[in-house]
């Protein structure tokens, strides 16, 4: 079936609704995320129409990974009721053509799109988000920016010297620090150091404070454009700590889970997240039959209620469990390959038994 003409007919026709479908919905994001922004960074310093639009741009692949999911049930359930609709699929059936045939090409559509999610989409998503962040922040001057990762206080001790670092914005995975406090502290913990840097990057060995003011009990404040504060934290070690599970693309998942292994962190948001991409494929693969169980009913006219209907609920059901499973994985509470990997099998275990009793009895 899928090497036919009428196959290729099929998948074409699922390409062409699911491009569609994604164009509709990346537009429809588009607006609703530049009204929105617009609204709450219109005052900042450094905003601007264009500048808006920008960072819009790098915040919608991000948003458009999550719809991932339903724009694949419902342009399943799209195709199949217009094929319907045009008796295409009455003929199919009347040649001999089983469903669990014509709805191969359906199935075949929906993997390569999850494979074009992991590939593409993910990782544009994790570097727009990079970027609509640092955009953010550079607005902001760092003051009170609003970033994906929680504002820092790093902790660590270079020989006698005991220091506290916080800031209030990080960029790069926490490797870059704006708006920076150093506080540094004797071996009896009081402070003998404060350093107030307009940033500070992490480089090997130490910290590069920026436009530096320095103030000691009883002196006056010393101001220097720059000033190496020596550490002995790593980039890798300072990106674990502060970095985000779907903020990573897919490819760097594997490294990041064996860096954070070997610093002692958990693992389990990063596995978690790792499998659910990895299942991606599979689960939409699951969306199109439940698609399918809810849009093969022949009906000329009056189908459209409840078959949008039953596949808006069932999608919604499904992507609930999905994401309520994958934060028990996060958390630690299930094993991530089972939170990641059991809502695909009990979707499509589901849609195939429906289409099972529909087709077959």
């Amino acid at each position: 079936m899928l090497t036919s003409t009428l196959g290729r007919y099929f998948f074409v026709r699922y390409v062409i609704t699911t491009f569609w479908f994604l164009m509709g919905i990346f537009s429809l994001v588009f607006i609703i995320d530049f009204s929105e922004m617009s609204a709450r960074l219109s005052d900042l310093p450094g905003y601007t129409i264009l500048g808006g639009l920008v960072l819009t741009t790098f915040r919608v692949p991000a948003i458009l990974q999550q719809t991932v999911p339903f724009v694949a049930l419902f342009s399943a359930m799209a195709a199949l009721i217009s094929l319907n609709r045009r008796y295409e699929l009455v003929v199919t059936r009347a040649a001999g053509i089983s469903a669990w045939q014509f709805l191969q090409p359906f199935a075949l559509g929906a993997f390569l799109f999850g494979i074009l999610t992991i590939v593409a989409i993910n990782p544009l998503a994790a570097w727009g988000a990079k970027q609509s962040e640092t955009i953010q922040a550079t607005w902001n001057g760092g003051k009170g920016a609003s970033t994906a990762l929680s504002i820092p206080w790093l902790r660590q001790k270079n020989g006698d010297d005991d220091t506290i670092i916080g800031a209030r914005a990080v960029q790069d995975e926490g490797t870059t620090l704006l708006n920076v406090t150093a506080i540094h502290f004797d071996r009896q913990g009081g402070i003998v150091l404060r350093q107030d840097a307009d940033s500070a990057s992490l480089k090997d060995g130490y910290w590069l404070l920026n436009n530096v003011v320095e103030t000691r009990a009883g002196e006056l404040q010393k101001r220097l454009a720059t000033v190496e504060l020596p550490t002995r934290l790593k980039a890798d070690f300072v990106q674990e700590s502060f970095g985000k599970a779907d903020s990573i693309p897919f490819f760097e998942l594997p490294r990041k889970i064996a860096v954070a292994r070997s610093f002692g962190f958990p693992t389990n948001g990063l596995k978690t997240q790792f499998h659910s991409l990895l299942s991606l494929p599979l689960l939409l693969v699951a969306m199109t039959l439940i698609a399918a169980s809810v849009s093969l009913k022949f009906s000329r006219f009056n189908q459209s209620r409840s078959v949008i209907l039953g596949g808006i609920l069932s999608g919604f059901v499904l992507y609930v469990v999905t994401v309520l499973i994958k934060a028990f994985g996060s958390s630690g509470v299930v094993p991530p390959f089972v939170a990641a990997w059991l809502p695909v099998v009990v979707a499509m275990a589901l849609g195939s038994t429906i289409l099972l009793h529909q087709e077959d009895g």
